[in-house]
């Protein structure tokens, strides 16, 4: 017995000891995953970037997903059954590029739908006599569906971008006014209850930081009506787009009650203020949920604001965090990341939604995608959804928008382009696993050769992007061993121990 118990206690050892040869995997704008043999080293070459002893607990990652929208749907039917098969293979099988678990589906139209629709609009319908999901049936689920041929455990998670029309004080999908909608352009003071000029019509088309603060002014009221006939109306809506789609053998487990509450769109969307996304969540949402479908999580989120002093209003109420299992986190509201995680640490991350980029579909949107999943992992996201996978020409949205796909159909010949970006998002997704721990993170300090470490139930998984013009050599310690890492300039690379 004493024998048996040693033995045991060796081969633990061993399982976290890394592995003394490596296979690396390369991607450069010429040249995609390159596979080549390395070993680990007792002497250094370069900048140490992490040391790691083999007791990090790390965060465990849970799962990878994207969206399910009509205008990818669109794109997807350009293709051949042949080449539909093969890329849902690519991304949502065991055995594929990107291996996939998760989903995400919006209740009503988001920005990329064809046009704005939602699942009831019949003004008053406070018993959802009219409530459907027709538009659902034609468009998104066979989208879905595709996906969980390959991924029969498929799990979505749903929040909607605007609520019914007749649920809003505008009574129109859209935040505020713009030429791509056709919101009057008298209710432009609704927003911020004065005349509304100092709105930017493009705010939402910016990249990067957005001047450093998003948004600019924060809306003064509450784009929901705030009348209990109404919100508890809406949070029976929730439920019953739940019942419907597990009907069709489509299990939502999360949901949260809004796609970024702190985004003023000219395209569906709804402002909500701190006070009327507690009352919601915590007075509606949270008990009805509980009531009708308690295997459902509820998540606040998305959050998309670098405010993070408004963040916190909402997160510190002691009520919500009892209600809610975690954050949902996109865009601006990353830098927040390290605050949220050391002030809610019982709190899940995830991040709900990749940026979009422009349309381009190049190396460079890959490297800011690299970048971003880096960025987002290192610091204990541990669900990651991309937005739109596959789109054509472009991109561009019903709102005049272009926007970045994982794959592009080109609609002059119905050619596929599996882009950059696909190939970032395998660097991570083809290793990292449901149950692999994120261990290590040199990120922000060395933001043009970020470098990720995780542990798997064999060894390590080690991420190393440079996003620089010149080769750079650097090194990760491994328990007392070295990865000696050299980049080529403008490169991804993933070592397997």
């Amino acid at each position: 017995m004493k024998r048996h118990i040693i033995l045991s206690a060796l081969l633990l050892c061993c399982n976290v000891l890394p592995a003394q040869k490596a296979t690396r995997y390369t991607t450069t704008q010429e040249v995609t995953w390159q596979e080549s043999r390395s070993s680990l080293s007792r002497k250094a070459e370069g900048k140490t970037l992490l040391t790691l002893n083999g007791g990090e607990q790390g965060t465990e990652f849970r799962g990878w997903g994207t969206t399910f929208n009509e205008l990818d749907w669109d794109a997807f039917n350009l293709l051949t059954r042949e080449e539909q098969d093969e890329l849902m293979r690519r991304i949502y099988a065991p055995d594929g590029d990107l291996r996939f678990t998760l989903g995400r589906v919006s209740m009503n139209a988001n920005d990329y739908a064809r046009a704005w629709y939602s699942c009831s609009e019949v003004p008053g319908d406070f018993e959802l006599r009219h409530f459907n999901i027709l538009h659902d049936l034609q468009n998104i689920i066979p989208l879905a569906r595709a996906a969980q041929k390959y991924c029969p455990g498929l799990e979505l998670f749903m929040s909607p971008w605007s609520p019914p029309t007749w649920m809003k004080i505008n009574h129109d999908y859209p935040v505020q006014p713009a030429p791509t909608n056709k919101m009057d352009a008298r209710q432009a003071y609704l927003l911020f209850m004065d005349d509304g000029r100092d709105r930017d019509p493009d705010e939402m088309k910016l990249l990067g930081d957005r001047n450093g603060v998003f948004p600019k002014r924060l809306a003064s009221q509450d784009f929901f009506i705030q009348d209990p006939r109404y919100l508890q109306a809406y949070a029976d809506m929730f439920c019953r787009f739940i019942d419907l789609y597990k009907e069709q053998g489509l299990p939502i487990t999360k949901v949260m009650y809004q796609n970024e509450a702190y985004s003023y769109t000219p395209y569906p969307g709804c402002a909500w203020t701190a006070e009327g996304t507690l009352r919601f969540n915590n007075e509606y949402l949270a008990p009805t949920l509980q009531r009708k479908h308690p295997e459902v999580e509820l998540w606040i989120g998305t959050i998309n604001t670098n405010r993070l002093d408004y963040v916190q209003k909402i997160l510190d109420d002691k009520t919500l965090q009892q209600n809610v299992k975690g954050i949902g986190t996109q865009w601006e509201c990353r830098n927040n990341l390290p605050q949220l995680r050391e002030r809610y640490p019982q709190l899940r991350v995830m991040c709900s939604e990749s940026e979009c980029g422009n349309g381009q579909m190049d190396w460079r949107a890959a490297e800011h995608t690299f970048w971003l999943l880096s960025d987002n992992l290192g610091h204990g996201v541990d669900e990651y959804y991309n937005w739109n996978f596959i789109l054509t020409d472009q991109g561009q949205s019903a709102w005049g928008w272009k926007q970045n796909a994982l794959v592009q159909v080109k609609s002059a010949d119905r050619s596929v382009h599996y882009t950059p970006e696909f190939y970032a998002y395998k660097h991570f997704s083809h290793f990292v696993a449901p149950g692999t721990r994120m261990v290590a993170y040199a990120g922000r300090e060395h933001a043009k050769t970020p470098v990720v470490v995780f542990r798997t139930g064999k060894g390590y998984v080690v991420t190393a992007g440079n996003l620089t013009d010149q080769a750079v050599t650097c090194n990760v310690q491994l328990e007392g061993k070295y990865l000696n890492m050299n980049l080529p300039a403008h490169s991804f690379s993933t070592w397997e121990l």
